[in-house]
């Protein structure tokens, strides 16, 4: 299979949406594996003023073709895979993901957040990352462990849809900021268009399960992902697996619903694949299953549930 590579630069990167009638930058083979670079920032989030932490001259290149719509977010794509077709599935493996520069940043924006009566002032802090150590030093002075994923993934939403924003995570999977999904493990996304037209971006070096002040640590990321039509599968939302957990997940405003939801889909997950009656595949859920928020703050909200493998 081949091997393609995609650059982060202003051709390439659709700043703050999703839209099924852009035009893919790069064609590959279903098994094809591409590597793809990606950037997180506008410009009030740079490090003014701090001439050791190195910012990219593609992301000011981004900045300076000014081409945000809907939302906050740069997504590098997207990826047009030969063969996928609604109604298709798109396997993503997650192969590699590593740091592309020496910090990151984490905001408190008024109005927005979790508790936004509590913190109605905005406030940045600029985060030095050791790439070679895999850490980051925030100005409190702890030392926490990198764990990077990409908030965003998704394919082109349906075309009824049309231009959608990147902060709402929706059925074609975007702004789902699930912390579980890093190198190794694997996404799946239903798929809306032809060619699925895959997408990327929202690097985060580390979060924790609710992203509850609105960012995690946001950085620049590159991801190399092996990406595979599966026309034996079909799905109405995303959903994910590593080597040892199965892993639903839904989105919707209410957070009551959205667990009603991930709940509902691991039990039909485990009733056609493992053939388990619902009503043991419930109870199973109840004894092993965990019910995680995957974040609070991108207005659907999230709830991943995570089931052991070794539980089935």
């Amino acid at each position: 299979m081949a091997e393609h590579y995609l650059a982060a630069m202003p051709e390439t990167v659709h700043w703050g949406y999703f839209d099924p009638t852009r035009a893919p930058l790069l064609r590959v083979a279903s098994g094809d594996t591409v590597t793809i670079d990606t950037l997180s920032g506008e410009p009030a989030d740079m490090p003014h003023g701090r001439p050791e932490l190195e910012v990219l001259p593609e992301h000011l290149d981004v900045h300076a073709h000014d081409g945000k719509s809907l939302g906050p977010h740069f997504m590098t794509g997207p990826v047009f895979v030969e063969g996928a077709e609604p109604g298709d599935v798109l396997e993503v493996r997650i192969k590699r993901i590593v740091p592309r520069q020496n910090w990151g940043w984490t905001l408190i924006a008024p109005l927005l957040g979790t508790l936004p009566e509590d913190f109605p002032e905005h406030k940045i802090v600029h985060i030095p990352i050791d790439i070679e150590a895999g850490t980051c030093t925030p100005p409190w002075g702890t030392t926490l462990a990198l764990k990077p994923f990409f908030g965003v993934m998704g394919v082109a939403p349906p075309p009824a849809w049309g231009r959608v924003s990147s902060v709402e995570p929706r059925e074609h999977g975007g702004n789902m900021d699930n912390k579980e999904l890093v190198a190794g493990t694997t996404l799946y996304l239903p798929v809306f268009n032809e060619g699925a037209l895959f997408s990327v971006g929202d690097g985060h070096g580390v979060q924790g399960d609710g992203e509850v002040c609105l960012t995690a640590l946001e950085t620049a990321l590159s991801g190399t992902f092996e990406l595979i039509v599966r026309k034996d599968m079909s799905l109405t939302r995303p959903r994910a697996e590593s080597a040892s957990e199965l892993i639903t997940m839904a989105f919707d405003p209410d957070l009551d619903d959205a667990a009603k939801t991930a709940l509902r889909d691991m039990i039909a997950l485990l009733a056609s694949e493992h053939g388990m009656s619902r009503e043991d595949a419930y109870m199973l859920c109840s004894l092993a299953a965990d019910m995680r928020v995957t974040q609070l703050v991108d207005g659907n909200k999230g709830i991943h549930t995570v089931l052991a493998k070794a539980a089935i």
